[in-house]
């Protein structure tokens, strides 16, 4: 192996790149989003309150600190933070925490990005279509269908064994 210098240079900071989402649940979607953001830096992940995931859905599929706990694990995640969204944004992150990038998913855009200001006033560069440009799954989605799921009854093959 060869060793150079840089490896041990503590001063080399690799950029951050915050994302942001109710999380509620963690789908592939979520993944393939965080970990292309990991292609531009180490990933800041702000998962929204469990009231903001109520004031969004009227339900709470999965608590903060599961979801927290599932997103820690997820490779180029260095930070999961909690933030004070009850202005139904992530702007105090944002401005706490002073990412390089802030990205999102193939769901937002310039029309939709209530964070777009804040961003621009600190110089954050904002990055689009993270993940893909089309929305692999919906939370909300996959909690309805786990909601409205009907168990059917145990089907008989006709062998003696299911009598």
């Amino acid at each position: 192996m060869t060793v150079h210098s840089k490896m041990f240079d503590k001063e080399q900071k690799k950029p951050t790149v915050m994302v942001s989402g109710g999380f509620d649940p963690v789908h592939a979607g979520h993944i393939r989003m965080i970990r292309h953001a990991a292609e531009f830096g180490d990933v800041i992940v702000i998962a929204n309150s469990d009231n903001w995931l109520y004031r969004k859905k009227g339900f709470i599929f999965m608590e903060w600190t599961k979801r927290v706990e599932i997103l820690n694990a997820i490779k180029g995640v260095v930070l999961v933070d909690s933030v004070d969204d009850t202005d139904g944004t992530v702007c105090e992150a944002i401005r706490r925490l002073k990412p390089d990038f802030f990205a999102n998913g193939g769901d937002r855009g310039k029309s939709n990005t209530p964070e777009q200001a804040v961003c621009e006033e600190l110089g954050i560069e904002l990055l689009w279509g993270i993940g893909g440009e089309e929305k692999l799954d919906s939370s909300s989605e996959l909690a309805k269908k786990a909601r409205d799921f009907e168990i059917p009854e145990p089907r008989t093959s006709g062998r003696s064994s299911d009598r």
